[in-house]
């Protein structure tokens, strides 16, 4: 059963409440999505430890529940200009 994106943003902003979250369906199946997650809690951590309280956020749905998720995380001070909006 595929995971609305809707779902998967509640997930990752309950872990990081001053997340700013962009998650797009990248085929329209509900299985393949991209996020951008932008918080304060990742700063000072690796990209690998950040991904992975990201992946921790959503409790063991990668690989079932949800498929495939490409991810990009950053702090407010590093963010993209088209993430921090």
């Amino acid at each position: 059963m595929p995971m609305e994106a809707s779902v998967i943003e509640q997930m990752i902003k309950e872990a990081f409440p001053d997340a700013k979250v962009i998650i797009e369906d990248l085929r329209g199946d509900g299985d393949h999505y991209s996020a951008m997650v932008v918080s304060e809690a990742f700063k000072g951590k690796s990209r690998v430890a950040q991904h992975q309280m990201v992946y921790g956020a959503l409790q063991g749905k990668m690989g079932g529940e949800l498929h495939a998720l490409a991810l990009q995380t950053a702090t407010p001070d590093t963010a993209p200009d088209w993430a921090k909006g």
